[in-house]
């Protein structure tokens, strides 16, 4: 889908002629061979914003400049927090995002437009990067808030849980690999453009929260991968617990089902078998060997 802002107004407009913003979510072929024909645009760097796999980097062209950033977000239906590449074409007369998926730094881009101008890409890229750390913060400290109710459930996790928490590892992961690509943008701009004070005091700021915000999914994953071995010792010592209980049930089982059996056989008993209270005596002779060996078991904590 493209739609056309004018960066002033921020309303919809159909021209390209100047302070325009195309916005391209999941754009179609056709949408795309349109805009490289429009720019002269390389294809193949305009869909590197629309490849999930793609990391952060700074692309020149002949007419543009183009920053692969990666976002933070957070699906609603099964609270998957991922990052994705989200591209940013700075052109002559505008500026061009494309993404795959809808995120909310669609309406962030409408803040920084009245602070800085796009026809300084580097500024306007520290910016939005810094604005992508704020939400790659406030996701790391909801993962937390997860993680610490996981280990208050630890004993009656289930395999749902467990599921999650394997998702969880997974998004610290692609979080921390995104920051640090991020990361790397910012220190190209830092070496290779002379920034006055104000604009060297906010990318110092940015590198900070984004070397902040690496350090909290590195702490947050070791939390996660300690929990899960605790998780995974739990569910060990319970099986052992398990299997222990059902063995000895069997032993003091057998007992009497080996007492019943020697006897049922088709031998000769004497006098006993001819005694009245033989069975009653049998019962009560298996009972009392069971109940000897539960409180055995029980001393040796195998029941």
């Amino acid at each position: 889908m493209k739609t056309i802002y004018d960066i002033e107004t921020m309303k919809k407009k159909n021209d390209f002629k100047k302070d325009f913003w195309i916005d391209l979510l999941e754009p179609t072929e056709e949408e795309v061979k349109e805009m490289v024909e429009l720019f002269q645009i390389e294809e193949s760097d305009l869909k590197k914003a629309l490849d999930k796999s793609e990391l952060p980097h700074v692309e020149k062209g002949k007419n543009y400049v183009c920053y692969i950033i990666h976002v933070p977000f957070v699906t609603e239906s099964t609270k998957k927090y991922r990052s994705h590449p989200f591209g940013l074409y700075f052109l002559k007369n505008g500026i061009i995002t494309a993404s795959m998926d809808d995120v909310i730094f669609r309406e962030e881009l409408s803040k920084i437009f009245p602070k800085v101008t796009y026809q300084n890409s580097k500024l306007f890229s520290i910016h939005f990067i810094s604005k992508s750390v704020e939400y790659f913060l406030k996701y790391l400290n909801e993962i937390q808030d997860e993680i610490i109710q996981k280990e208050r459930t630890l004993k009656k996790a289930t395999n749902k849980d467990l599921e999650k928490m394997l998702s969880l590892q997974k998004t610290l992961l692609y979080f921390t690999t995104s920051l640090q690509g991020n990361r790397m943008i910012l220190e190209k701009i830092e070496n290779n453009t002379k920034l006055n004070s104000a604009e060297s005091d906010l990318l110092h700021d940015v590198q900070i929260e984004i070397k902040q915000a690496i350090e909290m999914a590195n702490i947050y994953r070791e939390i996660l991968e300690n929990t899960m071995d605790t998780y995974s010792s739990i569910i060990s010592n319970n099986l052992n617990d398990i299997m222990k209980f059902l063995t000895s049930i069997t032993l003091v089982i057998s007992i009497p089902t080996m007492i019943s059996s020697f006897l049922g056989m088709n031998v000769y008993l004497g006098e006993f078998g001819k005694n009245p209270y033989s069975f009653l005596l049998v019962v009560l002779a298996s009972l009392l060997i069971t109940i000897i060996l539960i409180l055995i078991l029980k001393k040796k904590n195998l029941l």
